[in-house]
């Protein structure tokens, strides 16, 4: 019975020890209602401790929604320095459109401002420090995938991907997944096929 059990445990996009190993599961020592049902333990220290079950599941489901939108039609975000290589790296695999560093305001809601764009969907890295792209999503009515801490406040983001998304390891291998995970949905790479580059070349290199 036990084997049978194992057999129709979902296999994970990769090993779980390289989930354990970017740090993917380590939240902060805060947690909020929302994030909650995404949290399986605590550790002793007071950190909170992400189901990584949950994060590749939600890996899935937002590489599935994103795969249906055209590439230029879709902004990845990140004002922390540690998702600025991945996010780089994911939009020059994708097609999609990266905007790194400070968001200037009116870029989605601003016609006359020079780098104003009309995105679909909007993917951010840490709706705290990405909040003026979250609130000009919201403003214009796109959906928005973000990925969320143990602490990340998510009342306006519509699909989360619960995940440490302060780590430089973590962040490299959520958007090398997602990545890979979209070109898989489009048919532009097979589903037995990885990426042409590795989770490591998605890493920020400033330390």
């Amino acid at each position: 019975m036990g084997e049978a059990v194992e057999e129709k445990e979902p296999e994970l996009l990769v090993p779980l020890e390289a989930y354990l190993a970017a740090g993917i599961r380590i939240g902060t020592n805060m947690k909020n209602r929302f994030m909650e049902r995404f949290i399986y333990s605590v550790r002793p220290d007071g950190l909170y401790l992400i189901d990584v079950r949950k994060t590749d599941e939600r890996i899935r489901v937002a590489a599935k929604f994103i795969a249906q939108f055209e590439p230029r039609k879709v902004v990845a975000v990140s004002a922390r320095q540690y998702g600025q290589q991945p996010v780089l790296k994911f939009c020059a695999l994708t097609g999609c459109i990266p905007i790194v560093g400070r968001f200037l305001p009116g870029t989605f809601t601003n016609p006359a401002f020079e780098n104003y764009i009309e995105p679909d969907l909007l993917i951010v890295s840490d709706p705290k420090a990405d909040h003026q792209a979250v609130m000009e999503a919201v403003s214009v009515g796109i959906p928005i995938i973000g990925l969320c801490n143990t602490d990340s406040i998510c009342s306006f983001i519509d699909l989360v991907i619960p995940t440490n998304n302060k780590g430089r390891k973590a962040l490299a291998l959520i958007y090398w997944l997602l990545a890979r995970q979209v070109l898989r949905e489009r048919g532009e790479l097979s589903p037995d096929k990885d990426l042409p580059i590795p989770p490591e070349e998605f890493e920020s290199k400033v330390v």
